[in-house]
């Protein structure tokens, strides 16, 4: 036969395991999710409305890649980040694993076509999704 205060530690030990516990699950559920990475080129063209024949298109500068962003979406809609594009028109980011929906931030007229793209982010790995914005110059 138990005494009182037997049944009471016995109390006290199970509150403190399911304490334990629930304060792991939130630890877990809380804690930084596992990320992937989102990275790619973009070209941005014309550059200027009429090219000669034989002359090569303009290359950008980095005041061209500036004014523009790739602008990540959750799978609702709701917008997550909006990455800044390099120089050399790279761009990468970091995000939790998921499902995304990008596009381009539409600098007066541009576009880009194929956006806004459907990618998934896996944990731990890179996913490529290379842009090309139409400036709408003719």
């Amino acid at each position: 036969m138990r005494t009182q205060n037997g049944i009471r530690r016995l109390h006290l030990r199970a509150g403190f395991v399911l304490a334990a516990v629930a304060l792991s699950t939130l630890g877990c559920s809380l804690g930084p999710k596992a990320t992937g990475i989102l990275e790619g080129h973009v070209s941005i063209g014309p550059l200027v409305p009429v090219l000669r024949e034989g002359e090569p298109e303009p290359t950008p500068a980095p005041e061209v890649y500036a004014g523009r962003q790739i602008v990540v979406f959750s799978s609702s809609g709701r917008e997550m980040a909006r990455i800044q594009i390099d120089g050399q028109g790279n761009y990468r980011v970091a995000l939790p694993a998921g499902s995304y929906r990008i596009d381009i931030n539409h600098a007066g007229i541009d576009s880009a076509a194929g956006l806004p793209a459907e990618v998934e982010i896996l944990a731990g790995q890179t996913t490529r999704l290379d842009v090309d914005i139409d400036t709408g110059i003719r």
